[in-house]
This record gives structure tokens, sequence and C-alpha cells, in this order.
């Protein structure tokens, strides 16, 4: 059979002419209905309603209450009238009472001058499971600067004799610190 004149074929052999710019066109309709249907589900789920301001119902400003026009207006009432100090003189507030300062105990397991002798110290408290912290302080003058190991905060006297008595079954001499903080004015 011979292929009638009035069809013609592309290269790719199909009847049907090809039009260039069709696979972009659908391509965009298909983002556009896909971002309509995604605003749409949104709205859905948390239940807003941007067409709801628009609605006839939502224009029309509420109507005034019916009030007798030859009764005078009432002026608000304010507390802080109440609430004002009187001429008369009265006593100072209470100032606040100093909470009570609690006393800090440190177990003191070595102060040297050299910061790697106070890092060995902390690595061997380490390991038998001793938390420890380094304070360096200047003492000035011939001393220098030193490094104390410290174990601690302790705030109950059992706590610091189960942690010397482990101290001292490793030969770790320990000399107990007490600190008291200094308290800090508040404005």
């Amino acid at each position: 059979m011979a292929k009638s004149p009035s069809r013609r074929t592309d290269r790719a052999g199909s009847a049907f002419p090809r039009k260039e710019g069709t696979v972009f066109s659908g391509v965009l309709i298909g983002l556009i209905v896909g971002a309509v249907l995604a605003v749409g589900v949104a709205l859905w789920i948390t239940g807003n309603n941007p067409f709801k301001a628009f609605s006839p119902d939502a224009t029309v400003p509420p109507a005034p209450q019916a009030t007798n026009p030859d009764a005078p207006e009432t002026a608000p009432s304010f507390d802080f009238y109440k609430m004002l100090p009187s001429d008369a003189t009265s006593e100072a507030p209470p100032s606040p009472q100093p909470a009570a300062i609690k006393t800090l105990y440190y177990l003191q397991a070595g102060a040297f001058q050299n910061p790697a002798d106070a890092d060995n110290l902390k690595a061997q408290l380490a390991l038998l499971g001793i938390e420890t912290v380094i304070q360096t302080r200047d003492l000035g003058g011939d001393l220098g600067v030193f490094h104390r190991v410290r174990v601690g905060p302790f705030l109950a006297m059992d706590e610091i004799n189960s942690t010397r008595a482990l101290l001292t079954q490793n030969n770790i001499p320990a000399t107990l610190v007490k600190e008291v903080p200094t308290p800090q004015e508040t404005p």
C-alpha cells in the first residue's frame, strides 16, 4: 500500500506533526494546578478561610446599641488612686532577708606550679571515677602561679568522708578546704 499524499509524517515516523512548546506548556499548567491544590489543602487542614472576610455578612458593621441620649456618660473608674499611699507616714517596706549562705567544702588533692602535674593528677582521679576541677591562681610575688586540683564542691560531711576514704585507699593525700561564697548585692 502506498501512503496517501495528504498525510505527512515527521522524522520519527509519527502520523501527527509535533508542535514545539507543548511540553513546556504542559509542565507549566501542571505546576499551576499543583500549587493551587497545595494551597487549598493547606487552608483546609488549618481551618483558615481567606474568603470569609469577603463575605457580605462580614462587611456590615455591628449596629450600635440603643442608648439613652439624655443620660450622661459614666466616667471610667481607676483603681490606682486607691493604691497610692496616703499622706500619713508609714513604715518602709521590709528589706528582703539575705539568703542563707551555704558553705562549700572541697577536697584539695594537690597544688602544682607545673600545669602538666595538675593534669596528671586529674587524670589519675578520673580513672577512680572522681570528678575534679583545676583552679589556677596567681599568688603573686616569689610564689608565682599555682594549679590546684580540687574535688567537689560538697555540701554534706558524709560525701566528704566517703571521698576522702577513697583517696586515702589510693595513697592520695587530700586537704579539706572551706569556702564561703561572697554575697552579691542585688539592686
